[in-house]
């Protein structure tokens, strides 16, 4: 099993952005898939999670601005990312369990992040 994320990089403050993350070793329409964030000196938090039937969880901070999808064709998870903020720079990590754990940091397979600035 593996996730490979990418997409990251620096944008200015209102800028969007686009995260992927290919699976491989399972389906992607069989497990359940998030978007987690870890800053400097913070603990990681959930971002965006999405069940197999395709309904997304949002924290609170990123709802109305951030899309969680899921493309099982290409067995890819994504994050759209708009109207970017300062405080949303972190590294970006894609996670995913055959459990519905949503937001929970309790996932059993993890990608090796990729970096968001914004400044």
């Amino acid at each position: 099993v593996q996730l490979v994320e990418s997409g990251g990089g620096s944008v200015q403050a209102g800028e969007s952005l686009r995260l992927s993350c290919v699976a491989s070793g399972f389906t992607s329409s069989s497990v359940y898939m998030a978007w987690f964030r870890q800053a400097p000196g913070k603990e990681r938090e959930g971002v965006a999670a999405i069940d197999t039937t395709g309904m997304p969880t949002y924290t609170y901070s990123v709802k109305d601005r951030f899309t969680i999808s899921k493309d099982n064709v290409k067995n890819t998870l994504y994050l759209q990312m708009n109207s970017l903020e300062v405080d949303d720079t972190a590294m970006y990590y894609c996670a995913a369990d055959f459990h519905n754990l949503q937001l929970a940091r309790s996932y059993s397979y993890w990608g090796q992040g990729t970096q968001v600035t914004v400044s």
